[in-house]
């Protein structure tokens, strides 16, 4: 079996104690923490920043200018979209019967989100552009675009203004 080189681009910073797995593609400017995992096929945009301790699992895709704080977890085949701050301790669970069925993209995470501290969001759930997710939240359904959503589970607070 044939094993694929991962490509990082122009002025990444990989800390020492990184782990990537092969297949993976870094953009340009991109920083990835201590003891973050990069697993097999996720591709990350340009100029993105992950403290420490955060894996991104296999075929994950996330954005330009995202940023992740520490202890995050991106579940296999999610989508991030771009300019989306993640604070730490963030899960992003997946379904076992799309895993089955091979599903290119469980959820997503569309441009421009906020999401708090310490949030999970459950599988098959979605986050458009321009919402904000509170800090400590049990995502449980989809939050639409520019919604303010906080809780556990998480409710609909309001429309940004």
């Amino acid at each position: 079996m044939e094993s694929k080189a991962f490509k990082i681009n122009k002025n990444c910073k990989i800390h020492k104690l990184a782990y990537i797995e092969e297949d993976v593609e870094i953009g340009e400017g991109t920083e990835i923490g201590p003891f973050c995992i990069v697993r097999k096929g996720a591709k990350i945009g340009s100029n993105c920043k992950f403290t420490a301790y955060c894996e991104i699992r296999e075929n994950v895709v996330v954005g330009d200018n995202t940023s992740f704080g520490s202890r995050c977890t991106i579940s296999a085949n999610c989508r991030i979209g771009n300019n989306v701050v993640i604070k730490y301790g963030f899960v992003m669970t997946d379904t076992p019967d799309l895993a089955e069925h091979n599903s290119k993209v469980s959820s997503y995470i569309a441009d421009n989100v906020l999401i708090g501290a310490n949030v999970c969001l459950m599988p098959g759930f979605n986050i458009k552009r321009g919402a904000i997710v509170g800090a400590c939240s049990q995502v449980r359904s989809e939050i639409g675009e520019e919604e303010i959503w906080y809780g556990s589970p998480a409710k609909f607070y309001k429309k940004k203004a």
